[in-house]
């Protein structure tokens, strides 16, 4: 799909290679969109209601605590490589913090942004799945713990 729209603007898609030097934060500007839309679209379906109702609920899993308890729960079910992407992108200096996140919260959602967007620009989709799944297993875990 994505190949397919690349390719009907004339726009050549980049090598794994090229892929390996993108800056970490590229990938989390991607991999945010990504997240964002998986995690919107599980909200629709599952729990539905206008879009004040909608909105509330993907905030408890986009925001950086959420991604941060994704992160720590996927850990040991995360490659090698996988976990060089979001020590990277962990580590890079973004320019600010949000208000309502710590920074070691912070930057390990930088990090996951950045894996999900690796493996997009990678092509791995079945993976992405596998990991946004996961992580929303881990992060309604944590919501109901709260609760």
């Amino acid at each position: 799909m994505k190949k397919d729209f690349l390719a009907s603007l004339g726009i050549e898609e980049r090598t794994p290679e090229e892929i390996h030097f993108i800056s970490p934060l590229v990938y989390a500007y991607i991999g945010d969109a990504v997240y964002e839309v998986y995690i919107r679209d599980y909200i629709i379906n599952k729990y539905g209601g206008n879009v004040n109702t909608l909105h509330k609920i993907a905030t408890r899993f986009v925001k950086a605590a959420a991604q941060a308890a994704a992160v720590h729960g996927l850990e040991h079910q995360l490659s090698e490589e996988e976990w060089s992407v979001i020590k990277r992108g962990r580590n890079q200096k973004s320019g600010s913090v949000p208000k309502n996140a710590n920074l070691a919260d912070y930057r390990y959602a930088t990090g996951f942004e950045a894996l999900i967007g690796y493996l997009y620009l990678m092509d791995k989709h079945e993976r992405i799945e596998e990991i946004v799944e996961k992580a929303i297993a881990i992060i309604e875990e944590k919501t109901k713990e709260l609760e």
